[in-house]
This record gives C-alpha cells, structure tokens and sequence, in this order.
C-alpha cells in the first residue's frame, strides 16, 4: 500500500509539473498570436478600404476633380510638406490646390502605386497620432502649363478622423527639381 501511495504521489506531482500551458479565456490564439498580445499590438494592418479610397482620391485628383477629391477632407484638415510648409483648413487646401492644378499643371499622371493602410493603437514617438493612416508611394508623371514635364516619386501619408475623413496629410516631396521646372 505504500509503494502503491508512493506512485499515485509521484504521478500526481508528474502531472503537476507540466509544461503545457492551458489557454485562459484572455489568451485564446488567433492566427498565431494570443488575443493578449493583439490587443497591446503598437500598430496592425487597418480595413483595406482605406486603399480603395485612397485609389479613388487620386484618381479625382489626376481627373482634375479636386471637388471631388476635397470630399475626402475633413474641415479642419491639416496639409503638410516635408520641407515645413502647411495648409490650414479645408478651404485653404481647395484654395492651393485648385489654382496649382488650374494654372499650373496642365496634365498629372499618377502609376506604380503603393498602398498600406495602417491602425495605430499606441503612437511610437513624437507627432504620429493614433488612428488609421493611409500610407501611399506612387510616381508622377507631370506636365506644367509652361511646356516642362517631370517624372518622380512621391509620398503621401493621410491621417483618418473617427468620421473617415482626411484630418492630416504629410506629403513627402523634393520641390527642388519642381521649381526648377517651373522657372523658379
């Protein structure tokens, strides 16, 4: 009776010691990865709407449209460059945008596009802001009213408010090679 009471002890204690780890109802695995660390995630892919609006604001850009492409925007909406220059405010953006594209670009074509849409859940550092950001690469192929036509690369970044729209823009370009074009 004791070896046999040493046994049940000894297999309990066996048992006890297991290195499989049960699932708690907080950390069931979804795709490899624990709902847990889902949730505490800095960052993860957002809906891929935002690249088919995306695609469809360039495109009423590149048409001309900029009524149409402004719908996108939010009233307070912010355009920054990456050399420091902004725009305030919806109306301020519909203002820059429908001169330069009216008196200054006379046709743009936009190609070999890149999309990531992206959630933010806890910002990194500095002014990145939680949210969904649109984040684009794509080349430009620009004639201006003076005759000169350019082609490069650009990138964009658009920041989503709770209603979906454009609250803030970062747009990622060289004016250099542009004003130069431009006479200036």
């Amino acid at each position: 009776m004791k070896k046999l009471l040493i046994l049940e002890t000894g297999s309990m204690f066996l048992f006890a010691c297991n290195s499989d780890k049960t699932e708690s109802k907080d950390e069931k695995m979804v795709s490899g990865v624990t709902e847990t660390e889902k949730k505490t995630q800095a960052s993860e892919f957002a809906d891929p709407k935002y690249m088919d609006w995306g695609k469809k604001n360039l495109a009423a850009f590149e048409s001309g449209n900029i009524d149409e492409w402004l719908t996108a925007y939010a009233d307070n909406a912010k355009y920054y460059w990456s050399g420091g220059d902004s725009l305030v405010g919806k109306q301020a953006i519909a203002d820059y945008w429908k001169k330069r594209r009216g008196d200054v670009i006379k046709t743009i074509k936009f190609s070999n596009d890149i999309w990531l849409p992206l959630k933010v859940n806890t910002p990194q550092r500095g002014p990145d802001m939680p949210g969904v950001w649109l984040m684009s690469w794509y080349q430009v192929n620009v004639t201006y009213s003076n005759g000169k036509s350019l082609q490069f690369w650009t990138h964009t970044d658009n920041h989503y408010d709770n209603n979906d729209k454009i609250d803030q823009v970062v747009h990622y370009i060289d004016f250099a090679p542009i004003n130069k074009a431009l006479g200036k």
